[in-house]
């Protein structure tokens, strides 16, 4: 697959094939949200298992409270030190790092641990409650609340632009906007969840207002070197609008993007595993996400991510239909996929889906660094 693994000049770095690693959330972090040595494992793995790219999971700018127990942080000096180190093992390979920024929103309780320690209310743009989820590590498996609604958001955006500071003192090579699956950017674009009167809500331009703002001030600390993922297509955490809404959003936002001198721009694909079906019917919008949105991204790197197979991405590259393509779920169980794929090799460990997001009664390193990689 000649295509895949050829060079990419990426904002200010150049990374040495087109097989990035998504970020993906494994709540492998100490009790205290901070990296520690086998996340560091962990993400070197597959940095030696050749990956030139690498978006690390969703790192907290604050200390928000997570549906997700020992998702890593980045507000604290400790979290800071525990990121360098990884970085810094990732970076003693070819590989590069970016750092993915993360605000739960709505998508929170009030009763979770850090939620708790943080004495703030579960945040949103609306006072609009998610449906359908469950918090499955709090007793008796609490539904979503309806969150308080942000009086002023500029706060939330500094919130951002610390993490970014935070990260480049770290070393990321650069940032990524969370911008997907219902956490909070994702909730001031969908008019589901924000019903606001004000200029971060109703018109398409005001809806989209938070997201760019945000994606500005991180240009402020990381230059060329930022990204934003969004996933039009909704599902998860109860998003999704109707076909005409939601092209005519994400049209909007992303030509707006584009404008802003970004590092690339990722969209997610449908995804089964993340879709919500809530009175039986699917929240998500189903169209095909990649060739709605090409036309409109002209002047930044374009990748996708969901479910595609090595010879999909080959095939969207080499087309030039995207530059790049960032896979899940397969470097969760190879860590080292793009070795297999440049050798012909088969991907044959299965994934443990039980596995993925940790567990305190099992051991962290259970279908997190015990898959196993090629001797030959």
């Amino acid at each position: 697959m000649p295509t895949l693994f050829t060079p990419l000049k990426l904002g200010s770095v150049t990374i040495p094939n087109r097989i990035g690693m998504s970020a993906l959330t494994r709540n492998r972090a100490d009790v205290s949200t901070t990296p520690n040595e086998i996340m560091k494992e962990y993400y070197l793995q597959r940095a030696v298992g050749g990956c030139g790219f690498i978006v690390s999971e969703g790192t907290l700018v604050t200390r928000q409270g997570s549906e997700w127990p020992q998702a890593p942080g980045i507000w604290n000096k400790d979290q800071i030190a525990g990121w360098k180190a990884i970085v810094d093992a990732v970076h003693s390979t070819d590989t590069k790092i970016y750092c993915q920024l993360w605000h739960l929103g709505r998508a929170n309780h009030p009763d979770a641990p850090e939620q708790i320690a943080a004495g703030v209310p579960v945040y949103a743009p609306s006072a609009i409650s998610a449906r359908g989820g469950k918090f499955r590590f709090l007793p008796g498996k609490p539904g979503y609340v309806t969150p308080t609604e942000i009086e002023d958001p500029t706060t939330l955006i500094e919130l951002f632009r610390q993490g970014a500071i935070n990260a480049k003192e770290a070393g990321f090579d650069g940032v990524e906007l969370h911008g997907a699956n219902g956490y909070l950017i994702h909730e001031f674009l969908d008019s589901t969840s924000n019903k606001r009167t004000d200029q971060w809500g109703g018109s398409v331009e005001n809806r989209s207002r938070f997201g760019l703002e945000i994606l500005k001030v991180l240009i402020e600390v990381f230059g060329a070197d930022v990204s934003v993922k969004l996933s039009p297509a909704g599902g998860y955490n109860d998003m999704g609008m109707p076909l005409e809404e939601t092209l005519e959003t994400y049209n909007y936002f992303i030509s707006e993007a584009d404008k802003l001198g970004l590092s690339y721009i990722v969209l997610a694909r449908y995804i089964p595993f993340l879709d919500f079906v809530i009175d039986g019917k699917s929240r998500t919008t189903h169209f095909d996400v990649v060739s709605a949105f090409r036309p409109v991204i002209k002047n930044t790197k374009f990748f996708a991510n969901g479910s595609f197979t090595p010879a999909e991405a080959e095939e969207f590259v080499s087309a030039g239909t995207v530059d790049a393509v960032l896979f899940g779920i397969p470097w969760i169980a190879h860590p080292d996929l793009a070795k297999r794929i440049q050798a012909g090799q088969p991907l044959d460990n299965s994934p443990d889906v039980k596995s993925f997001y940790g567990h305190p009664d099992t051991p962290p390193q259970l279908g997190y660094t015990d898959y196993p990689a090629l001797t030959s």
